[in-house]
């Protein structure tokens, strides 16, 4: 067994295919399924699913992963600890649904940056399933996903609850709800709606508040961070959590704002996902560290009269 089979292991899980695992290490395709096969061969078990969309990691694979990843970070930090930069520690991967980016995503990309600079942090946009699902597949190592009451973390996985912040509608500072100190539902329906595509939380959530019917005109996007961009084009207003358009620099700037949805109740939470066990890489741990920390000092601002 060698420390490069085990390294192309885990690029082949993080990056969902042999194909593009074998880009990533400048290593032919042919040469790094040989090198798996004997691996797999020399540990007796199928280390991955070979299927026509892609290799995926086996149940027997990831039952191994937090072993093979303590043992890539330890070689690592021997590399390092001898003086050799010219190989990067393993990235970082955090998939997220786009939700609160610029209060805690970006600081704690910033502070892992800082801390691990031989470190390459990864940001994946994704909807739900897929980040959950990548996470215990190894492909994410951490997750930014929303949920609302009565949703659970998956039982495969570790959740944190970072920030807490209820659904409100997004729309440019010129626009008439901006001059509103809530707006009501009846209004919201009348206009032009940037909705979340199927697969997002804020798409169930905006079937549920418009009781199964969005309104006539209509757009759908992938992500906040899009339906933000497209709201301040002017084609219309969407709904989000508060906390992922606080901060954003279309609110800094002076383009967009956000009013509460009267009479609405609703929470949403920001949750950071991790796999479960003792062990994350150093890298991994100072990246949830780091968003419980942003999340805190955020919600600290938030509670903070004006």
């Amino acid at each position: 067994m060698r420390i490069e089979q085990l390294e192309q292991l885990a690029a082949v899980t993080q990056h969902g295919s042999l194909r593009r695992a074998s880009d990533h290490l400048h290593l032919s395709q042919p040469a790094l399924s040989e090198s798996l096969r004997n691996l797999e061969r020399e540990l007796g078990i199928t280390l991955l699913d070979r299927r026509r969309t892609g290799a995926r990691i086996s149940r027997e694979g990831r039952d191994l992963l937090p072993a093979m990843v303590e043992v890539i970070e330890a070689v690592g930090r021997l590399r390092e600890a001898a003086g050799d930069q010219t190989l990067s520690t393993r990235a970082v991967r955090v998939g997220t649904v786009n939700a609160g980016t610029s209060r805690v995503l970006v600081p704690a990309v910033r502070d892992v940056n800082a801390a691990f600079p031989h470190t390459t942090v990864e940001v994946v946009s994704a909807q739900q399933v897929e980040i959950t699902q990548a996470i215990d597949e190894g492909g994410l190592d951490v997750g930014l996903v929303n949920l609302l009451g009565g949703d659970d973390v998956p039982a495969e996985l570790a959740g944190t609850e970072l920030v807490r912040g209820r659904p409100a509608v997004c729309c440019r500072v010129d626009h008439p709800f901006a001059a509103l100190e809530e707006v009501p539902v009846e209004q919201l329906r009348k206009e032009p709606f940037v909705a979340m595509r199927s697969g997002y939380l804020m798409h169930r959530f905006a079937h549920r508040l418009f009781g199964g019917e969005l309104p006539p005109v209509a757009f759908s996007t992938d992500g906040a961070d899009m339906g933000k961009l497209m709201v301040a084009r002017g084609l219309g207003v969407t709904v989000l959590p508060d906390y992922s358009i606080d901060g954003h620099p279309l609110v800094d700037s002076g383009v967009l704002t956000h009013r509460p949805i009267r009479h609405d109740l609703t929470v949403v939470r920001l949750h950071a996902l991790t796999r479960r066990g003792d062990h994350l890489p150093p890298a991994v741990r100072a990246m949830r560290d780091a968003l419980v920390r942003h999340a805190a000092a955020y919600e600290r601002v938030r509670a903070t009269p004006a």
